[in-house]
C-alpha cells in the first residue's frame, strides 16, 4: 500500500522530470510558421493611415498644448521673480527708512523730554495762576467789603 508521502514523492519526481524535459525542449530552436496573408483591402489601408495620421495630429496637439503650458508657467515664474525682487527692494528701502527714523527719534528724544517737562511746568503754573486768580478775587471781595465800612 502506498502512503500519502509516497504519492507526494512520486508526484514530485514526475514534476521534476517534466520540468527537465521542458528545459531540454526550450533549449532547442523553435520553428515558427508564417501564415499566408492576403493584402488588406485598400479602404482598410486608407482608414488605418487616416487613423494613424489623426492620432499623430492629436498627440502633436497635446504636446504643443503642454509645451505652451510650460512656457506660460515659465513666464509666470519670471514675472513672480521680478515682483519678489521689487518687493525685496521695497522692503530694504522701508528698513533703511525705519532705521533713519529711529535714529532721528533718538536725536529728538532729549527735546521731547524737555517738552514733557515744560508741559508739566505749564500745567503747574496754570494751577498756580488759577489759585492766584481765586485768591485775588477773594482779596478783591474783602477789599470791597472793607471799603463799604
Amino acid at each position: 500500500m502506498s502512503t500519502d508521502s509516497d504519492v507526494a514523492a512520486s508526484s514530485s519526481k514526475d514534476k521534476t522530470v517534466e520540468l527537465m524535459r521542458g528545459l531540454s525542449i526550450a533549449s532547442q530552436p523553435i520553428e515558427t510558421a508564417m501564415e499566408a496573408r492576403e493584402p488588406p483591402p485598400p479602404d482598410v489601408v486608407k482608414l488605418c493611415r487616416e487613423t494613424f495620421q489623426n492620432t499623430a495630429d492629436y498627440l502633436k496637439g497635446e504636446l504643443e498644448a503642454t509645451a505652451e503650458d510650460y512656457k506660460l508657467l515659465e513666464e509666470m515664474n519670471k514675472v513672480t521673480v521680478t515682483k519678489y525682487e521689487e518687493m525685496k527692494h521695497i522692503a530694504i528701502n522701508i528698513s533703511k527708512s525705519l532705521h533713519v527714523m529711529n535714529e532721528k527719534y533718538k536725536l529728538l528724544q532729549p527735546y521731547l523730554d524737555q517738552i514733557d517737562q515744560i508741559e508739566e511746568s505749564v500745567a503747574s503754573l496754570e494751577q498756580a495762576a488759577y489759585r492766584l486768580d481765586a485768591y485775588s478775587k477773594r482779596l478783591e471781595a474783602r477789599f470791597k467789603q472793607l471799603e463799604k465800612r
